[in-house]
């Protein structure tokens, strides 16, 4: 087991990260959580009112002999906004800042390079503001967050946000999406 490796990340909402990497090959698990905070074992309420300075993220296990660490990043920056300071859509505050926590110094140069590179693209018209922080600490969030989309599919959100979100992203990624 020691080809599995481990990315924290912030895109808005875990709700819709956590759907997009759960269909993603070589990716063995992953959590919605909190991390980038003040605040030990904040709760999702506590979260919501941006005084924590945690971010909603999701931290994916996945097989490094399946798909990279970068190949994880650039997957990242195609399902969410960077350039969005605290924001994604209607979901506004720091908990909904794009983020990546580095676990080590590899991650934190793989990330500088595929920032610059996806910068140097001109993807988007604005900058990528997407955040490099050191990883300290994650916080599961309460169980009735994990696998939201897959165990709400008709809720509002599920339906007018994260299906567009997802089906978009199987459509693009069909060749590396699990059986």
């Amino acid at each position: 087991m020691d080809n599995q490796s481990v990315a924290t990340l912030g895109s808005g909402c875990f709700w819709c990260t956590e759907a997009v990497f759960d269909d993603l090959q070589g990716v063995t698990s992953i959590q919605s959580g909190y991390s980038g905070g003040t605040v030990s074992n904040p709760t999702y309420e506590q979260v919501c009112t941006g005084t924590t300075g945690h971010a909603e993220v999701v931290q994916v296990t996945f097989d490094s002999n399946i798909i990279s660490f970068e190949d994880i990043l650039r997957i990242f920056f195609t399902v969410h906004d960077p350039t969005t300071l605290n924001r994604q859509g209607n979901d506004i505050g720091t908990q909904y800042r794009s983020v990546i926590f580095y676990h080590d110094e590899e991650q934190r140069q793989t990330a500088e390079k595929v920032i610059g590179e996806i910068g140097a693209e001109k993807i988007w018209d604005d900058p990528i503001v997407t955040e490099l922080a050191p990883f300290a600490a994650f916080y599961k969030a309460e169980d009735y967050h994990q696998e939201y989309f897959a165990n709400n599919p008709n809720q509002g959100y599920c339906r007018v946000v994260i299906a567009p979100k997802v089906a978009k992203f199987r459509k693009r990624y069909a060749d590396r999406l699990k059986n």
